[in-house]
């Protein structure tokens, strides 16, 4: 599998980390973990929005918080995405440019992470 890069930015990477290249178990196995997450996230919002409305109580809402904690914890999801995150990267040439910085730090640098409400 090639994986080109389709961004809206010009991030002028080098020549070598234009097209990366899975193979079919790398890509199937990607593939696998993404609809895995993907489609149980999904039925657990669907399980507890059951309301076309998409109203629901404060009760129904903690549990919702709570089996999708309990789901991202016990199916270790934040190690499953690592391990994705893992597998890609390491078909990146990670040459550092003029900025000190290789073309996945760049692009990832204008990500805007999650913080507490009282850090924003």
């Amino acid at each position: 599998m090639i994986l080109k890069y389709l961004g809206g930015n010009d991030l002028n990477l080098l020549k070598d980390n234009e097209k990366i290249f899975l193979s079919g178990d790398e890509a199937i196995n990607i593939l696998s973990e993404v609809e895995y997450m993907l489609i149980s996230l999904r039925d657990i919002a669907r399980h507890y929005y059951d309301n076309a409305d998409g109203e629901i109580s404060i009760e129904k809402r903690a549990l919702y918080c709570e089996e999708t904690t309990k789901f991202i914890d016990e199916n270790n999801i934040t190690n499953k995405l690592a391990k994705i995150r893992e597998t890609i990267t390491e078909k990146f040439n990670l040459e550092l440019g003029d900025d000190d910085m290789d073309d996945i730090e760049r692009a990832m640098e204008n990500i805007t992470y999650w913080k507490p409400n009282n850090q924003k």
